[in-house]
């Protein structure tokens, strides 16, 4: 048996630039942290020559199939052809968190998967090795409206400067930052969830359809990541993280008219107006969670001004993808 976890993250500056369609142009980069979140994996071989099925999944559903082919699980399905896997496997998946919420858990899922698949067949991928196959995954074999960040955070994790060249270039800086200032950083974010549940993709494909009229806004917020990355890396006043990131959230509501909706606005403001500094919705925007920037005295007051709300502390610059136990026989 093998288990893998792999964390999700929080995209705090230049979400939007780690999409080709923008980097094949122009610099693309992200500031983003693994946190302690995580979507888990657990793979077993079997004799299917005993069953009446050759692959078991279990989600949250149950699949048990004959041939690959029938699998109904795009990413199971993807995933076990990516790795020329056709029978003798029982895959089962779970999270700490649901899907939807702007965590990048779809990556997570895939890049916990891809390595649990990997470890059963006796293969070792360096981190960025198995990012970019889940990039393939995603964005080649299910043809998904995906950028590149959320893999390459889910297999390497850590607090990174994440910068896109091609999508088989990518660079992933580990920022140094002192335990301290680290701490500092975390005792600031806040996690407020919307309760509201949105698949990506769409709001990414009106958002990518609009990628030049949005070019300079993306620019700008790529600018925000090294602007962003020098403030933690020096000693200035780590409030101006809250400020940039009430910049970001302005121009992110400005890249398609789903990012934000009147209920949202009205959650920012409440969280404004109870002591953050800053703040912005997680991943492509319609729902999931708000991430707000709150000085630590202020914590209480923004808490207690979304009492109906689900409100998460979240560790940061976590491991990436993990390898949690190998049995002996796995992959034999």
């Amino acid at each position: 048996m093998i288990i893998t976890r792999a964390p999700l993250r929080l995209s705090l500056f230049g979400g939007g630039s780690d999409y080709p369609e923008f980097f094949d142009h122009d610099r693309g980069a992200v500031l983003s942290t693994a946190i302690d979140r995580h979507c888990f994996v657990t793979a077993n071989s079997f004799p299917s020559h005993l069953f009446d099925y050759s692959i078991r999944l279990s989600y949250r559903e149950v699949e048990l199939v004959r041939k690959r082919d029938e699998i109904q699980h795009r990413v199971f399905k993807s995933c076990l052809e990516k790795c020329g896997i056709e029978a003798d496997v029982e895959l089962h998946t779970m999270a700490d968190l649901p899907a939807f919420t702007g965590l990048g858990s779809s990556s997570s899922f895939t890049v916990a998967l891809l390595h649990a698949l990997r470890a059963y067949q006796g293969r070792y991928l360096s981190p960025l090795e198995l990012a970019y196959e889940a990039i393939e995954v995603e964005r080649g074999l299910l043809g998904d409206t995906v950028g590149c960040q959320d893999q390459v955070l889910a297999a390497v994790g850590g607090l990174r400067r994440v910068e896109f060249r091609r999508v088989d270039d990518i660079f992933a800086e580990n920022l140094c930052v002192s335990p301290q200032r680290k701490l500092e950083l975390q005792s600031h974010l806040v996690m407020v969830y919307t309760a509201l549940q949105r698949p990506a993709s769409p709001l990414e494909r009106s958002k990518l359809d609009r990628v030049e009229a949005n070019r300079d806004a993306l620019r700008r917020m790529v600018a925000m990541v090294d602007e962003a990355a020098d403030l933690l890396l020096g000693s200035d006043p780590i409030e101006g993280i809250g400020e940039l990131l009430d910049e970001s959230w302005r121009l992110k509501r400005s890249l398609a008219s789903g990012v934000s909706n009147d209920a949202m606005n009205d959650m920012y403001q409440r969280g404004r107006d109870a002591g953050a500094l800053g703040g912005k919705i997680l991943g492509a925007g319609g729902g999931g969670f708000f991430l707000f920037f709150v000085p630590p005295e202020r914590r209480d007051d923004v808490i207690a001004a979304f009492p109906e709300h689900e409100v998460l502390h979240p560790q940061i610059d976590r491991p990436g993808s993990e390898v949690l136990f190998a049995s002996p026989t796995a992959g034999s």
